[in-house]
């Protein structure tokens, strides 16, 4: 996109499938399968004062509200780093970190990133198991933040 926010003429929408996730004390970012909860509103706050001509209320900005974002990943032997994080969670003492996520470009570099503020694993779920399957084991892991930032590079 040109910087007028009109689209030039070489311009095309990115695919989806090249991603990276990261976070704090990890030295390379881990292969994930998927990545979803990416998103964020703001809460409505709808108002009337009593002086008003109009039988109707006004709409005006609120709370800012994320919702929480889903990691999903194969299962690798001995990789247990979604389990040793989660096994930090204790009674109001989870270490909370920021959680990197970057779509690349073909060349390997970000083209947008999303960083998770204060963020901390709220749940986690194994593989289910089915001996007639032949799907990878995939486990995944859900994660709450106070905050969701986008950059585009």
């Amino acid at each position: 996109m040109a910087a007028d926010g009109s689209i030039e003429d070489n311009a095309w929408p990115m695919p989806k499938f090249r991603f990276e996730v990261s976070w704090e004390g990890l030295t390379n970012g881990i292969a994930f399968q998927e990545v979803s909860g990416l998103e964020t509103e703001t809460q409505v706050i709808e108002y009337r004062h009593s002086n008003s001509p109009d039988f109707s209320t006004i709409k005006m900005p609120g709370l800012a509200k994320t919702g929480n974002v889903t990691l999903k990943r194969g299962i690798f032997v001995n990789d247990n780093r979604f389990w040793n994080w989660y096994d930090e969670v204790k009674m109001n003492t989870i270490k909370r970190t920021t959680v990197v996520i970057k779509l690349l470009d073909e060349q390997g570099q970000p083209v947008m990133t999303w960083t998770l503020m204060n963020a901390w694993p709220t749940r986690i779920s194994a593989v289910d198991l089915k001996s007639d399957g032949n799907e990878v084991a995939v486990e995944t892991m859900e994660i709450a933040h106070e905050g969701l930032s986008i950059k585009n590079s």
